[in-house]
């Protein structure tokens, strides 16, 4: 896509210990696609050496975003970049070989296509418990629930046109977190299609797993996706930072 821009926007608040290791692996594994345009990490109000980390990254860019809030900081990265498509993922991922190179080739291959994400694979939990999401979340919950609807996206992978972030309006600031990378794919879904694509992974952390456990997260997820997407707003308004 010779004449597509795609920006990196990277939320984040007190991930100096998983920032870089980020950072590295987005850098490393888009290179054969000719890297981003820009990448960008908003430093959502952190206290500890986050922007530091971020920006000793040869072309990282850090920008503030006092307010804390994940989708004022999602929104102060729609502000700050350029690019025709914006590529959202969380500080705690380690991007795959051939995730820039699969969004280049949806958006080329779709015009139509407002919004493209994937699941999660989690890079440091035990091999039952990746089973267990892989099947229990993903096969059993998230893709039937994706047919039902037709839109889903998971807030730590997922790329959007530029032209239907602002015919939307842009994201959602009032949400805490819970329900947002729902709001977004319903939202989104009015401009055009809205593709989760199951091999299109992301390996991420699994601290809010370990920490919340198995059947609580679920419950959180699924409640929260249905209440978006039929009653248009999320049930759950509080949420805990996992560091």
């Amino acid at each position: 896509m010779p004449n597509t821009r795609i920006s990196l926007v990277i939320p984040a608040y007190n991930e100096e210990k998983y920032v870089g290791s980020c950072l590295d692996h987005a850098i490393r594994s888009s290179a054969s696609a000719g890297g981003f345009y820009e990448i960008v990490v908003v430093d959502n109000a952190s206290k500890d050496k986050t922007s530091e980390t971020a920006a000793s990254r040869k072309g990282v860019r850090v920008v503030k975003e006092m307010q804390k809030g994940l989708t004022k900081a999602r929104q102060r990265g729609l502000i700050e970049t350029k690019a025709d498509i914006l590529a959202y993922i969380d500080a705690d991922t380690r991007m795959p070989q051939g995730w820039l190179e699969t969004v280049q080739r949806e958006f080329e291959r779709n015009p139509g296509l407002a919004c493209l994400s994937g699941p999660y694979i989690y890079y440091d939990s035990p091999r039952w418990q990746q089973f267990l999401v892989k099947y229990f979340y993903w096969y059993l919950l998230a893709m039937p629930s994706y047919f039902f609807t037709g839109y889903m996206v998971v807030g730590g992978n997922f790329a959007i046109r530029r032209e239907v972030l602002e015919k939307m309006g842009g994201f959602d600031t009032t949400i805490a977190f819970y329900g947002e990378d729902t709001n977004i794919a319903r939202r989104a879904s009015a401009y055009g299609k809205v593709k989760f694509k199951p091999d299109f992974i992301m390996y991420s952390s699994a601290r809010r797993l370990a920490s919340e456990g198995f059947f609580k997260i679920g419950w959180l997820y699924v409640t929260n996706f249905l209440s978006e997407a039929i009653r248009k707003k999320p049930t759950t308004d509080q949420y805990e930072d996992i560091r």
